[in-house]
């Protein structure tokens, strides 16, 4: 096996096990901080698959877009816990 070739199979085994890991919380990665409530969970076979093929070839920008997501959120907790209760 060429260099090359080993770094293409590396990439794309670290796609679907980047895959794999974050289907539970995929909400970050392509709807944003909320998650959808209108998921159909008869189909979580093949939302499962289809997730871990588009991790396969998209996971280095899946990672910026959950570092993004998981900014906001922090800052979203940042700022309910110094605004005080209005009630």
């Amino acid at each position: 096996m060429t260099y090359e070739m080993a770094v293409i199979c590396s990439f794309l085994f670290l796609g679907v096990c980047f895959g794999l890991v974050t289907f539970t919380h995929r909400h970050l990665f392509s709807e944003g901080p909320d998650k959808a409530q209108d998921a159909d969970p008869d189909s979580l076979l093949e939302s499962r698959f289809m997730w871990v093929m588009v991790c396969t070839w998209l996971w280095p920008i899946m990672v910026f877009t959950g570092i993004n997501s998981a900014w906001i959120l922090s800052k979203r907790r940042k700022k309910i816990q110094k605004s005080p209760d209005p009630y």
